[in-house]
């Protein structure tokens, strides 16, 4: 004969903090200037921002603020940022370097 399931106890109400406490944002908490708090949502912002330098990236640069294999920063530059409106996507291979990426404006 199978035994009967358990039953969870209902969960019990949380008491309120004493003196009103309120939340404070994730800045407040770790104690970070307003100035750290902007930064890259995700990482396609953060490749976004390499790209933008006037020198451009490389794919090891890609790779190393995403943390990702070099065809998945190949995807990410052929699938998604190529496809962004207004924006270029420029390859340059030099004799004694690697290849670097880089965006620009279409209107410039």
């Amino acid at each position: 004969m199978a035994k009967p399931k358990r039953r969870r106890a209902a969960a019990k109400p949380r008491a309120a903090k004493p003196g009103g406490v309120k939340r404070r944002s994730a800045g407040q908490r770790t104690g970070k200037k307003v100035a750290d708090a902007i930064k890259p949502r995700n990482k396609t912002e953060a490749c976004l921002a390499l790209l933008a330098r006037p020198e451009g990236a490389t794919l090891e640069e890609l790779q190393g603020v995403t943390g990702w294999q070099p065809h998945s920063v190949r995807g990410l530059l052929a699938g998604t940022i190529k496809k962004i409106p207004g924006l270029t996507l420029e390859s340059e291979k030099l004799k004694d370097g690697p290849r670097r990426y880089r965006v620009r404006r279409s209107h410039e």
